[in-house]
């Protein structure tokens, strides 16, 4: 695999201050709070953005979210409301949101052409098909390869999936960027499992053993230079690190008031761990909510849902403000595609991914924007349709990465996005 480290010494982290810094982290997670301070955290952070991708696994439905429809024979039992922006109207589902459109944009003219779940997903995760023989890496991969630090003790990527639907669906992938900006999967539980030290093992023994593993990993290494080599060593301190980090999982030590606004339910304690997680400097967090593939009983299915997702969402938004953290993350919600227009004998939605919507606040998205309209019925888009590629362009302009840029497989240049793709400039501030 190719190396994506100059080998500058610039870029050198010292092993001993690496290993006593995370033994401090160890020793004291607490020491991370100070990023909770709004000032503290803008210099330490200055310049990093990072993204928390609120993902509705199964596809939520446009109508009964950011296009809603009343009055039309496609528009369903819920009325519209109006937002804080105005002449922009949302479902009544979402009365949270609706005071906070100023800070938010709504794209409302995906195309996205693909209605299978699978395909669709890996075309939301990835912004493309992948080729016969290339597997592109998905969004999570490559903000990780743009945002993340060698020498952090962080996880670059880390995605809760802990429903079981869809999980195999959409599993996060690095793809041709290779293992090193995988994601941290967590599906069984909200917190990693076995990173953490032994009850019997001291910090100090601990320490001493990597002293030992470093000196006859030195031994081996001398005249021996491979990628390889190279890589152990890396995963072995950020191993060290994520061990460090454990407590950032924990969201039991926040004050009663922030998780009471985030609520009791999953979706709202992972969202608060997210918020935790991107403070502290991990680049990308993915969370995920099932199950919205409503077929039959749509109306019931997103009247208990989407006012969790409304309140949820409501609360990481006030929380990033309010720790300063808004303009260096980017909270998106996306899925593999959006529900019919047409109601179905279930009274039901079908897979629909011709006309709908996703949001995106904070970072360089421009609060309040709408882009995109669809027809009275919801069928189609008719202006500024925005397709998978140009969505993914936009979303890397947002965070400052260049869309146009070109990674490298072998000595084939591989650009970010597809080629022809812009992004839509019209929601970026």
């Amino acid at each position: 695999m190719r190396s994506h480290c100059c080998g500058s010494a610039a870029h050198a982290v010292s092993r001993r201050a690496f290993l006593g810094a995370s033994a401090a982290l160890a020793a004291d997670m607490t020491g991370l709070d100070v990023l909770g301070t709004p000032a503290l955290a803008g210099e330490l952070k200055k310049g990093q953005k990072r993204v928390i991708l609120l993902w509705l696994a199964g596809g939520a439905s446009q109508l009964e979210t950011w296009d809603p429809k009343p009055g039309a024979i496609t528009g369903g039992p819920f009325a519209a409301i109006p937002t804080d922006v105005p002449g922009l109207h949302i479902s009544e589902l979402m009365p949270e949101m609706a005071k906070r459109m100023k800070t938010t944009c709504v794209i409302r003219g995906l195309n996205t052409k693909n209605g299978d779940h699978g395909a669709a997903a890996r075309i939301m995760m990835r912004g493309r098909r992948d080729e016969a023989g290339l597997r592109y890496p998905d969004l999570g991969a490559v903000v990780a390869r743009e945002m993340g630090r060698a020498d952090s003790p962080v996880p670059d990527y880390v995605t809760f999936y802990t429903q079981t639907e869809g999980r195999n669906m959409a599993p996060g992938d690095a793809g041709f960027l290779g293992a090193r900006y995988g994601p941290m999967e967590l599906t069984t539980s909200s917190t990693p499992e076995h990173i953490r030290r032994p009850a019997g093992l001291s910090d100090e023994d601990h320490l001493a053993r990597a002293d030992l593993r470093d000196l006859l990993g030195k031994d081996f290494s001398r005249g021996r230079s491979s990628d390889a080599l190279a890589s152990q060593g890396e995963a072995y301190g950020r191993v060290r690190g994520l061990m460090a980090s454990e407590s950032l999982f924990d969201s039991s030590k926040e004050p009663q008031k922030v998780r009471d606004r985030y609520g009791p339910t999953q979706l709202g304690r992972q969202c608060l761990q997210a918020r935790r997680l991107v403070e502290a400097g991990v680049p990308f967090v993915r969370v995920a909510r099932a199950w919205w593939d409503s077929h039959g009983q749509n109306f019931e299915t997103h009247q208990e849902m989407v006012p969790e997702l409304d309140r949820v969402m409501a609360a990481l938004i006030d929380d990033l403000g309010e720790r300063g953290l808004r303009d260096d993350v980017l909270v998106l919600t996306l899925a593999e595609f959006g529900r019919t227009p047409a109601i179905n004998a279930s009274l039901g939605r079908d897979h629909f991914a011709s006309a709908w919507s996703m949001t995106m606040t904070g970072c360089g998205a421009k609060g309040g924007a709408v882009y995109g309209k669809t027809d009275a019925k919801g069928n189609t888009v008719t202006h500024e349709e925005v397709n998978a590629a140009n969505l993914f362009a936009t979303i890397y302009a947002a965070l400052g990465i260049n869309p146009h840029k070109n990674y490298y497989v072998g000595s084939r240049p591989v650009p970010l996005v597809d080629p022809g793709a812009e992004p839509v400039t019209a929601v970026l501030g």
